[in-house]
């Protein structure tokens, strides 16, 4: 099996995360191949238009004239230092998040959480004239809000560190917090660093949201179903399999259960069993079965 073949089995069999990490990689590498299209083609000085339509611009009139960007930025890495960090910490955030959630969340927050580091990307930009970024680019936003998400939903859940050893998990998301703060007084990219703030802040409100009972991932769910379902045609025959479950897998899942249990009896301790959806009602009788 040659190594293209190798890539395309591990895309497909892989989940949502590692088509992430294979998409970032991809647009990384086509990228850089461009770049030195433009460069021969320009010389050493040459411009490069592609990033300007891939990459989300700090001026509101010009991210109207290219609405797809404020999407396609949160795959786009040109500084190869900039590009390994950030596949290295989606891998591992990432992981921590599927813990907690499932593939359909971890889509969710992964785009919503770029929006909203897009977002505030472009209002601090344009109230604060001394940043002067043009573009954003890079999964940081994104990223900073599986880890925020998974942080705040089990703050206390412990990960092993190389030289730090056992670490809580909340302490991790306060360190890549504070290391933003003081990141901005600099002023070189302090556009981006704002932006880590504002994926930051959709995965804690993602996760509190999710306390009550309340997932906000639900109607970016639904809509990317409706578009994907516009490129694909329903076929008449379905054909399930399952595949042995891995020991990873199932203590993801065991995890996954005891959060969604906590949450419940929390909820119960704040606001009565009647406060309980139909749902969370037969949660709590599965679990006291077992």
């Amino acid at each position: 099996m040659s190594i293209v073949d190798e890539i395309k089995r591990s895309y497909h069999q892989g989940g949502v995360l590692t088509k992430f990490i294979y998409v970032n990689i991809g647009v990384f590498i086509v990228v850089r191949l461009l770049q030195v299209f433009f460069s021969f083609a320009g010389g050493p000085g040459a411009d490069y238009p592609l990033l300007m339509w891939i990459s989300v611009p700090s001026d509101p009139g010009a991210l109207l004239l290219k609405p797809w960007t404020i999407l396609t930025y949160m795959f786009v890495h040109y500084k190869f230092i900039h590009f390994i960090f950030n596949i290295l910490v989606l891998y591992w955030f990432g992981q921590l998040f599927m813990m907690f959630f499932s593939s359909r969340q971890l889509v969710g927050v992964y785009f919503l959480g770029g929006i909203a580091g897009a977002v505030m990307f472009i209002i601090v930009s344009n109230l604060i004239p001394a940043l002067n970024h043009s573009i954003l680019m890079g999964a940081s936003a994104s990223v900073m809000a599986l880890l925020f998400a998974a942080s705040v939903y089990r703050p206390n859940f412990t990960v092993y560190l190389m030289f730090f050893g056992q670490v809580k998990l909340k302490y991790i998301a306060l360190v890549y917090f504070i290391i933003d703060l003081i990141s901005i007084s600099a002023l070189q990219n302090a556009g981006g660093h704002f932006s880590h703030i504002g994926g930051a802040a959709l995965g804690w409100y993602f996760a509190k949201q999710l306390m009550t009972g309340r997932d906000i991932t639900m109607g970016f769910s639904r809509l990317a179903d409706k578009i994907g379902g516009l490129f694909h045609k329903k076929s008449r025959m379905s054909v399930t399999y399952k595949r042995p479950m891995s020991d990873m897998e199932y203590n993801a899942r065991k995890i996954k259960k005891q959060a969604e249990l906590d949450r419940i009896l929390e909820k119960i301790k704040r606001s009565g069993y009647d406060s309980l959806s139909k749902d969370e009602k037969k949660t709590l009788f599965d679990a006291s079965k077992n």
